[in-house]
């Protein structure tokens, strides 16, 4: 799968895309804000590739890699994953180098893939979970018109807050 705005590539990832994964993952200023296991070399990145992998054929995530059409290497990642059992809402996630901030490049990357998620997959309900203290995060998804779930909490991740999107009902398409 394969998704372009004017600026950007937003592509599946394959093992050739180790470095690039290892330099993202990585990243203290993106870790910041993230818990997670972060690679700590490429061995450690080309499992999680191949994990991903293995999840987005069995349909449990679309997750891509974002690349400027003039570059070969991603930048940064998003995804969809997460989704309820009935597969009407879903989970975005999102990274990105710090050297390519304030671009506008993630503010594309979410337009295509909210445009996806709601016209393609049909979701109801997208869902955006990021640290109290990540104001970019939190910008953005304000910027799509997610809305704070005031008193919804992150269970396990006290200082994290929760957004949603969702599509209007009786209508196909959703407001960006």
């Amino acid at each position: 799968m394969k998704l372009e705005t004017p600026r950007l590539i937003l592509k599946e990832i394959d093992e050739s895309y180790t470095e690039d994964i290892l330099r993202i993952r990585g990243n203290e200023v993106i870790n910041k804000f993230v818990q997670r296991n972060s690679p700590k070399n490429n061995y450690d990145a080309l499992q999680f590739i191949l994990t991903i992998k293995e999840r987005t054929k069995n349909n449990q995530t679309v997750y891509l890699g974002i690349s400027l059409k003039n570059q070969l290497n991603i930048i940064g990642t998003i995804c969809l994953w997460n989704f309820s059992e009935d597969r009407k809402t879903a989970e975005v996630g999102y990274e990105l180098l710090p050297e390519y901030h304030r671009q506008g490049i993630m503010s594309e990357a979410l337009k295509a893939v909210l445009d996806y998620g709601f016209n393609e997959l049909h979701l109801h309900e997208i869902v955006g979970i990021t640290h109290k203290s990540n104001e970019n995060s939190k910008g953005l998804l304000l910027k799509h018109d997610f809305l704070l779930e005031e008193g919804k909490e992150d269970e396990g991740f006290p200082d994290n807050i929760i957004f949603s999107l969702k599509r209007l009902l009786g209508n196909d398409e959703y407001k960006s």
